[in-house]
């Protein structure tokens, strides 16, 4: 029986990648960090902050509620403090963006714009 490969997973990630990966500023993060106390990334030797996947996580249910939702930082605080879990939608793009939806919508807009080019607007 062959061997099974070992998957090695990554156990940290930076603040730029995780703020890239959320489409944030690192100061928005750092901001958050200040203002959710439960919201403590690893930090190196030199003050580097490590994110886990706990800590994405996180992460993203804040950004569901403040940016989403549209709480106030003390209404997703809260939120965060209950017994109801947070449901974060996936985001991936495809779920965030139909793409046969944005394509034919765009195909419509087209002829609309060539259509008024045509009549002169």
């Amino acid at each position: 029986m062959p061997l099974k490969e070992k998957t090695i997973e990554r156990m940290y990630w930076s603040i730029g990648e995780v703020a890239d990966d959320l489409g944030v500023n690192t100061s928005l993060l750092r901001y958050w960090e200040k203002e959710f106390g439960t919201l403590r990334p690893k930090r190196t030797n030199k003050g580097e902050r490590l994110y886990t996947k706990d800590d994405i996580e996180q992460l993203r249910k804040i950004q569901h509620l403040v940016k989403d939702k549209g709480f106030t930082l003390q209404g997703a605080k809260g939120q965060l403090r209950s017994a109801e879990p947070v449901d974060v939608p996936d985001a991936s793009p495809s779920a965030a963006f139909p793409v046969e939806e944005v394509r034919s919508r765009l195909q419509r807009i087209r002829a609309r714009l060539v259509e008024l080019r045509e009549v002169g607007c």
